[in-house]
């Protein structure tokens, strides 16, 4: 039997989706990547919106939700894929950073839109942290053993 969700419970939930696609998105475009927050927003909202749509087909039928979120999690690494550049010379590879992002915000929009309101908030922290703190963490870290890796340490403020 289908659930009726109320139309304040499906904005909160399509709301926080929106708002962990702008907050990802927003690192990314910081960084100036292709993959901005449009990009992210749209992904996040998508996936939370597939999740709806099956909940209130199916109700909890975790079977016919589970082969949706399925697709959605292999299906957008197509997406991801499209970001991912390689120069050809097996030295440089960029944009994995953003199709991973790209990846993970859509499995926090399906939290969101199954209502996981605090895994798809507490994701978004962990993923947002790993964003901010990541490269300076990498940094230090190569500095500290002595490891010169100039296509990172080199493009601080990337163009």
């Amino acid at each position: 039997m289908p659930t009726e969700l109320l139309l304040t419970e499906i904005s909160i939930r399509l709301g926080f989706a929106l708002l962990a696609g702008i907050i990802l998105g927003l690192n990314r475009w910081l960084h100036h990547k292709s993959a901005g927050i449009r990009t992210h927003s749209l992904v996040s909202v998508g996936a939370a919106l597939a999740i709806l749509l099956m909940t209130s087909i199916v109700g909890g039928d975790a079977q016919a939700q589970s082969h949706v979120l399925q697709g959605i999690v292999s299906g957008i690494g197509f997406l991801g894929a499209g970001v991912i550049l390689h120069n050809g010379t097996g030295e440089s590879v960029k944009g994995l950073t953003t199709a991973a992002s790209i990846w993970v915000v859509a499995v926090i929009g399906c939290c969101f839109g199954a209502g996981q309101l605090m895994i798809g908030a507490s994701g978004l922290g962990a993923i947002l942290l790993i964003l901010l703190i990541g490269r300076p963490m990498e940094v230090a870290a190569a500095k500290l053993m002595g490891i010169v890796r100039s296509s990172e340490l080199d493009h601080e403020d990337p163009k």
